[in-house]
């Protein structure tokens, strides 16, 4: 079912936003309708973590840009979050056709399986609880299952959320010199983290705007929060202090970096910026930039306690460290007259160069 040539893989080394990957792993079983690519991007500090995203793409050159983009992001965050975890990342494409959709999350735990620990998987967008479990009949080295009392798994949506929230606190304190209560945030996409950033900003008393293509889940969260409803393109330019990406990413670039008018930018996407000259563009505009690597890790910090037997409140004590770590990155790219996302890329590169050897990690 694997194949393993990454000269079949057709992308052009403009992907990469630093260096390529170790590994890239096609995956496909027609009889199951899977079809996708596993790219393990590091493995220096651990097997390489990351979710998996399921997701409907135009054609094989975007989902594998995708999956190479989120990969070497996987592997940044897992470092800056102090995890002993190399970066990975699964993105599979949503059949055509009708398909039995737990045969194609077994016939994924059945890839990763083959790959012998050396990728850990768990939820992304478009998967759930559901196809974890899927996958975990075929392979243990899986998490985002079933919560069981007092250990963290499950969704870890929340944490992400968490996570992004603690960030936002902090960052808007440094840009406005205010707290969030009196910030008007945009929040592009109602997820579950989406969602999640949405109660925690309303219960901090900030005003919010939302935006997502689902009319019912727009309605529920603007009932709710007394939230303004915009859609996904309009609320780019809102009138927000505050603009939350909690969809997919590449949502700021040079065509729509010209049309913001929040002055900084938190969420939960991942890959918000088109390109890393974007962050140049947010900072001539006095736009300040949270590393959306940086500040979403809360998921990850979820799924590495539930795999490697931490207590809950230990990663409660790491999801609220997030903020924090957001500081130190932005007190570097102040003393070093970086972006913040060089900066943040720039830590994480030296992270992972000055590994040790990586740990043999199995599953709790």
């Amino acid at each position: 079912m694997l194949r393993h040539s990454w000269e079949k893989i057709m992308v052009q080394p403009a992907t990469f936003t630093a260096c390529p990957p170790e590994r890239v792993i096609p995956i496909e079983s027609r009889a199951a309708g899977l079809n996708g690519v596993i790219v393990l991007h590091s493995t220096r500090l651990g097997p390489a973590a990351g979710g998996c995203r399921f997701w409907r793409y135009d054609d094989s050159g975007a989902l594998h840009k995708d999956a190479l983009r989120l990969a070497e992001g996987m592997a940044y965050k897992n470092a800056l979050a102090d995890l002993r975890l190399g970066g990975g990342k699964a993105v599979l494409a949503v059949p055509d056709r009708p398909y039995d959709r737990a045969k194609l999350f077994e016939a994924f735990g059945q890839a990763v399986r083959e790959l012998a620990g050396d990728y850990v998987t768990a939820e992304d967008v478009g998967t759930t609880v559901e196809d974890m479990a899927a996958v975990r009949r075929n392979t243990m080295h899986v998490a985002g299952l079933v919560k069981k009392p007092g250990q963290p798994g499950g969704d870890p949506s929340p944490w992400t959320a968490r996570g992004v929230f603690l960030s936002m606190q902090v960052a808007a304190r440094r840009h406005f010199g205010t707290g969030l209560q009196d910030l008007t945030v945009a929040v592009q996409g109602l997820g579950n983290v989406g969602s999640g950033l949405c109660a925690l900003l309303h219960e901090a008393g900030a005003k919010l705007i939302v935006a997502e293509p689902r009319p019912g889940v727009a309605a529920h969260i603007a009932c709710l929060y007394g939230a303004e409803i915009m859609n996904k393109d309009a609320i780019l330019s809102a009138q927000a202090d505050i603009f939350a990406p909690c969809a997919l990413g590449g949502v700021l670039d040079h065509r729509t970096i010209p049309t913001l008018r929040a002055k900084l930018i938190c969420g939960g996407a991942n890959n918000i910026l088109g390109s890393p000259e974007d962050g140049e563009r947010l900072a001539e505009r006095d736009v300040l930039y949270a590393p959306d690597y940086v500040v979403n890790a809360g998921g990850i910090i979820n799924v590495a306690g539930e795999y490697l037997g931490w207590s809950s409140e230990e990663v409660a004590r790491r999801v609220g460290e997030t903020g924090e770590r957001l500081a130190r990155i932005l007190d570097y790219a102040g003393r070093e007259g970086l972006t913040p996302g060089d900066a943040a890329d720039r830590l994480a590169r030296k992270a992972i160069a000055g590994a040790r050897a990586p740990l043999a990690l199995q599953p709790a």
